[in-house]
């Protein structure tokens, strides 16, 4: 039997989704409850998308094989920055990771003079002036399919550098301060999204041209991109499958 998890965390207090030696990852934390509430040791889960440090989720998935386990008994073992949502049986063959035709991302972006409180590790503060036309002409420019290697760090173990994106735009909330950038794409590379950012960023502030960036889509060198955002503005927003998307522009 395999079984789905659909669950959010705060990124701030972990090296990232993957289990590694030594540090605290959400994977280590969700496989830890597994095996207590379903009383099987060693137990694995396969991850839509592994997180980097600091990056938070609102709708990660994850897949293992055994029979769904009790949401609240999972929650009541978790720590208070991970929590699980859902919790089913689905049909043989699914894989969290390859089954998903599509991953969907949200960076968000306190764009006034006066630092964050409330959102504090959960926007980039952006004191600067932000031009949102051009903002806009670089995320309506995204859509399509495009080589980012520009957008993936130059030791990337990356084969495929081609990434189709099927959603890309900015919105400004209700107070006008935080921006979001939402993109869904079929697959993201290693720190593409807070590439992405940080080089629009620079257009957005007049340090480079919306051509410029546009140029950047055609296989250009990641030295040619702009810095890479930081982790704690980033949200992973949920996963498609069987080409359902999960963004409505």
């Amino acid at each position: 039997m395999l079984s789905r998890l659909r669950l959010e965390y705060d990124g701030r207090g972990f090296a990232g989704w993957a289990s590694q030696p030594g540090r605290r990852t959400v994977q280590d934390e969700v496989e830890r409850a597994l095996a207590v509430v379903l009383r099987v040791p060693g137990i694995a889960v396969t991850v839509a998308g592994r997180t980097d440090a600091g990056v938070h989720a609102w709708g990660q998935v994850a897949s293992y094989v055994g029979p769904p386990a009790r949401v609240e008994s999972l929650n009541a073992l978790l720590p208070d920055d991970v929590a699980v949502l859902s919790c089913a049986a689905v049909d043989d063959g699914f894989d969290a990771r390859r089954s998903a035709t599509s991953r969907a991302y949200c960076y968000r972006v306190l764009a006034r003079r006066g630092r964050e409180a409330l959102e504090r590790g959960r926007v980039l503060h952006w004191p600067f002036g932000v031009d949102s036309a051009a903002l806009d002409a670089c995320a309506a420019a995204l859509v399509g399919t495009h080589d980012f290697t520009a957008f993936t760090p130059s030791e990337s173990y990356h084969v495929r550098f081609e990434r189709e994106v099927y959603a890309a735009f900015w919105r400004r909330d209700a107070s006008g301060d935080v921006l979001s950038f939402w993109i869904e794409a079929d697959a993201f590379m290693r720190g593409m999204n807070r590439v992405l950012v940080g080089t629009m960023l620079q257009v957005a502030g007049g340090r480079r041209s919306v051509e410029e960036f546009v140029g950047l889509l055609g296989g250009r060198p990641r030295a040619a991109a702009g810095p890479t955002a930081p982790a704690h503005g980033l949200h992973l927003v949920g996963v498609g499958y069987g080409g359902e998307r999960v963004l409505r522009p």
